[in-house]
C-alpha cells in the first residue's frame, strides 16, 4: 500500500494543481490471533513498526519472541498478525490495554492508572556521546525524510552514532509511530543500544519510557519536552535534549552524558 497519494487542490492562484498528500490508516496488531489495538499509521515499515510496538509496550521481552509477523491490506486498513511466544501472550491476555489508537496520544485507552507508568530501572551510566553528533545527526536528518519532503505531514525518528552518522530512519504520521517503527528497526537489525535517537517532534513522557524500554540513554527532540518526560528521563537516567535546532539545544536531565557541555 502507498505511503501518499495526489490529490487536486486549488491555490489562491486559482491554478488548479496536484497536492502530494500523506496516507494515513488504520493498522490494527493482533497477537496469536486475538485482536489487541488499532491505530492510525503511515502504511510503511510496518513489521519495524509492529516488532518496536511490541517491544516498547512490554508485550514481549525480547525479539526471539516475536516468531512470526504477517501482513494483510483489507479495504478497511491493514491487519498485522504476530505470533509471539506463549508466556509474553497470557501475560498480555492479563494484563493488556483496549488502547484506541490515535496519532496525537500514545496513552489513550489504558485502563488504569497504574496501565501509565512501566516499572523500568534506571540505565546504566554509559559511555560519554559527543553534543556535536547530535547537531550533524538533526542537520542529516531532514535530508532522509523523503515522505516529509513530499507531503509536509509526517514526523522522522533515527539513530545517530558518535561520528553523526543516522541510520533506521522512519516516518510516520504519528510521532510515537515514528518512533516505535525506528526502535523496530534497530532490534531487527540486532543493534546494540548506544548512541542516540533523534525525534523531529515533542518530547513526551511515552517516548522516553520506549526509549528506556529498549536501553537507549539519549533521546533528543527538535521541540520543547513535557513535564512528565523531563521527570521521568531524569528518574530512569536518560539525557532528555529539546529544541535541538542548528548548533544549539537545552539539555534537561543528565547533561554529563554529552561531551562538549559546560556544566
Amino acid at each position: 500500500m502507498n505511503s501518499q497519494t495526489q490529490f487536486p487542490v486549488t491555490r489562491p492562484s486559482n491554478l488548479s494543481t496536484l497536492d502530494t498528500v500523506a496516507e494515513e490508516i488504520p493498522v490494527a496488531f493482533e497477537y496469536n490471533g486475538i485482536s489487541h489495538t488499532v491505530m492510525l499509521a503511515t502504511p510503511a515499515d510496518l513489521e519495524d513498526f509492529a516488532l518496536g510496538f511490541s517491544l516498547t509496550e512490554g508485550i514481549v521481552a525480547k525479539r526471539s519472541e516475536v516468531f512470526d509477523i504477517e501482513i494483510e491490506e483489507a479495504e478497511a486498513g491493514i491487519t498485522v498478525h504476530l505470533k509471539i511466544a506463549g508466556g509474553a501472550f497470557a501475560q498480555l491476555k492479563e494484563y493488556r490495554r483496549s488502547l484506541a489508537g490515535r496519532t496525537g496520544c500514545g496513552l489513550c485507552g489504558a485502563e488504569s492508572l497504574t496501565q501509565v507508568v512501566r516499572d523500568l530501572p534506571p540505565l546504566a551510566d554509559a559511555a560519554p556521546f559527543p553534543l556535536d553528533a547530535l547537531y550533524e545527526g538533526m542537520r542529516k536528518l531532514p535530508l532522509q525524510q523523503t515522505l516529509q519532503q513530499s507531503t509536509g505531514a509526517v514526523h522522522a525518528a533515527c539513530h545517530v552514532a558518535n561520528d553523526g552518522s543516522i541510520s533506521h530512519v522512519r516516518e510516520d504520521v504519528g510521532r510515537h509511530n515514528a518512533l516505535d517503527k525506528t526502535l523496530g528497526a534497530l532490534a531487527l537489525a540486532d543493534a546494540i543500544p548506544g548512541g542516540a535517537l533523534l525525534i523531529t517532534s515533542r518530547a513526551s513522557f511515552e517516548m522516553v519510557q520506549k526509549a528506556a524500554a529498549l536501553g537507549y540513554g539519549i533521546l533528543a527532540a527538535v521541540s520543547a519536552p513535557t513535564a512528565a518526560a523531563v521527570r521521568l528521563a531524569d528518574k530512569l537516567n536518560i539525557t532528555l535534549v529539546g529544541f535541538l535546532r542548528g548548533s544549539s539545544c537545552a539539555i534537561y536531565t543528565h547533561a554529563q552524558r554529552l561531551q562538549g557541555t559546560t556544566l
